[in-house]
C-alpha cells in the first residue's frame, strides 16, 4: 500500500500543452517506456503495465470524454 495521501485533482491546459502531453504519452506507449507527467506540482510515473480506457458521460446537457490511465501501486513502480 502507498504512503502517499489520497488526491483528486483536475488541471486545465492550453490546447498546445494538452497536445504536447498527448504526444509524449503516445510516444511512451509506442516505445514501451514509462510515462512521466507533472500535475499540480506532483510528478507522476505511469508504469508500462498501466491500462488505458476512454469514458464518455452525458448529463444535464453536458458531455464529457475522459482519457483514463489506471494502474495498481506495487513494488515494480
Amino acid at each position: 500500500m502507498s504512503d502517499k495521501p489520497e488526491r483528486d485533482v483536475e488541471k486545465g491546459y492550453t490546447d498546445a500543452e494538452f497536445v504536447a502531453k498527448l504526444r509524449r504519452l503516445a510516444d511512451a506507449i509506442e516505445t514501451g517506456e514509462k510515462f512521466e507527467i507533472q500535475i499540480a506540482n506532483e510528478r507522476i510515473y505511469v508504469p508500462v503495465r498501466a491500462e488505458y480506457t476512454i469514458e464518455h458521460e452525458r448529463e444535464d446537457g453536458v458531455e464529457e470524454i475522459e482519457f483514463q490511465i489506471k494502474w495498481s501501486v506495487g513494488d515494480d513502480d
